[in-house]
């Protein structure tokens, strides 16, 4: 029974939220209090939610001091340049920069934070996606598959899970899954192509000043807007950049286009050009303690917070102003840890993960002993999106790596077959860095989770099946 309503209650909140009929935070609380009345184990609701708080309370804080952190770290200009080297690279193709939104979250994703990793994607992306009225969830789906792929890192947490739990070293878990998860990472940009071509078939390949456009361009006619002699000039070219038929004046309206588009304002009143060395250097210091772990994230993030708000903005109106300026974040993501904490203290407390897991684990035929490490690939994908990495890596491995060892199979295998599913992972609305992804983007999460999922998981399979034809699973 507590299986059935297990699935059920996951499922209703899906349903629930993609088809926008509540709110994620209303649907985080009230799906879970009703199920676990229905289980019987309403008395102990409140346990439940006061254990889960407690679990995710370092998170909410560390999010809560990340985003005014990285938030003043976009008000003084810090990002700025990042932008606009993003930008002559991408020369406002829609396709270069949903490559560029994939190359940059993976590349960040190196500090082994998700949270992290996407205030900083999504604080040098936005203003690109905006102005070229691009689709957001496509920065996003873009962001969490490349981050999910990179979370395998022995510092992200799962190849760490998977270590502790099956009394491994990282290292021999995480090294030879080096081929396969680059094949992954291949795939995420592959991906990034195809949605970026789609984004320019359906907008253009070049957009200046939304006030100098006066029409649509599409692939076959692109405007291009560029100053020219004494005013503006309207050309169209007859074949998308890149395939050798562009307009004449192409290059030069690219160039206009690289000069008049900064994507954020270089002259709002926020910024502190004579601090950007003391700023690079504090974020740079704040990720290497975090990468060593000199002290605990959310007492790094208060403090890199506060020394951050005390030199850019001396003066205490100043202050009180940046921090309002970011509340809205703050209190939406904050809020939703929060609201998630009951979800899971609940699925966790009346042992729904549980059976749902035995359940799972119980169900795999006898004959699949010696593929075993094949079924915790394949396995991954779904439970590591319906689970946290803890009730995955803590409660399930071991058991199918003991099914394994049966039949032969290494439990090196079986760690390394475990990793397959955080691309698809990273997007679970258990995770509360994809509440800061959707949050700072201003996507809603059901639009995220129906244009997210298929793409993570594909980006999965192709992970699990580069394992299997490389001999590492």
């Amino acid at each position: 029974m507590l299986t059935v309503l297990g699935f059920a209650m996951i499922a209703t909140f899906l349903v629930l939220i993609m088809m926008k009929k509540m709110s994620p935070i209303a649907a985080l609380v009230l799906i879970p209090a009703l199920f676990c009345v229905a289980v019987g184990k309403g008395a102990k609701l409140g346990d439940y939610v006061i254990e889960g708080v407690g679990n995710l309370a370092p998170t909410a804080a560390m999010l809560m001091f990340a985003i005014v952190y990285f938030g003043v770290m976009i008000d003084v200009g810090l990002f700025d340049p990042i932008v606009r080297g993003i930008l002559r690279f991408c020369k406002a193709d829609p396709m270069r920069i949903v490559v560029g939104t994939a190359v940059l979250a993976a590349i960040v994703s190196l500090d082994g934070d998700g949270s992290t990793t996407f205030m900083i994607t999504v604080s040098a992306m936005y203003p690109l996606y905006k102005r070229l009225k691009m689709s957001l969830v496509v920065m996003t789906g873009v962001a969490a598959t490349a981050n999910g792929v990179m979370n395998t890192l022995p510092w992200g947490g799962p190849t760490a899970r998977a270590a502790t739990a099956l009394k491994l070293d990282a290292g021999d878990i995480f090294v030879p899954m080096i081929p396969a998860l680059g094949v992954g990472l291949l795939a995420v940009i592959l991906l990034a192509v195809v949605l970026g071509r789609r984004e320019r078939k359906r907008l253009g390949t070049l957009t200046l000043d939304e006030a100098l456009v006066t029409g649509t361009a599409t692939e076959s006619e692109t405007v291009l807007v560029a100053a020219a002699g004494g005013g503006d000039r309207l050309r169209k070219g007859t074949g998308s950049a890149g395939t050798g038929g562009a307009a004449p004046d192409e290059e030069a309206a690219a160039e206009a286009a690289d000069e008049g588009f900064k994507g954020l304002d270089p002259h709002r009143a926020t910024l502190r050009p004579k601090l950007y060395w003391f700023n690079a250097g504090l974020t740079i210091a704040l990720l290497t303690a975090m990468i060593m772990e000199l002290m605990p994230i959310p007492v790094l993030f208060l403090l890199g917070a506060a020394l951050a708000l005390t030199v850019n903005y001396p003066h205490m109106p100043d202050q009180r102003a940046r921090i309002a300026a970011h509340a809205d974040n703050v209190l939406n993501v904050s809020g939703m840890v929060f609201a998630a904490a009951v979800f899971t203290g609940v699925l966790t407390g009346t042992g729904m993960v549980d059976h749902m897991a035995d359940w799972l684990v119980g169900a795999i035929p006898d004959g699949m002993g010696p593929h075993m490490a094949l079924v915790t690939g394949v396995l991954s994908i779904p439970l590591t999106y319906f689970m946290s990495n803890d009730g995955f890596y803590f409660g399930v491995v071991p058991v199918l790596a003991e099914a394994g060892a049966a039949h032969g199979v290494s439990p090196l295998e079986i760690a390394r077959a475990s990793l397959v599913g955080q691309p698809l992972h990273m997007s679970s609305p258990l995770v509360p860095a994809v509440y800061v992804l959707v949050g700072m983007a201003k996507v809603e999460f059901g639009d995220h989770t129906r244009f997210t999922v298929k793409w993570a998981a594909l980006t999965s399979l192709v992970v699990l099946g580069a394992g299997l034809l490389f001999g590492i699973i």
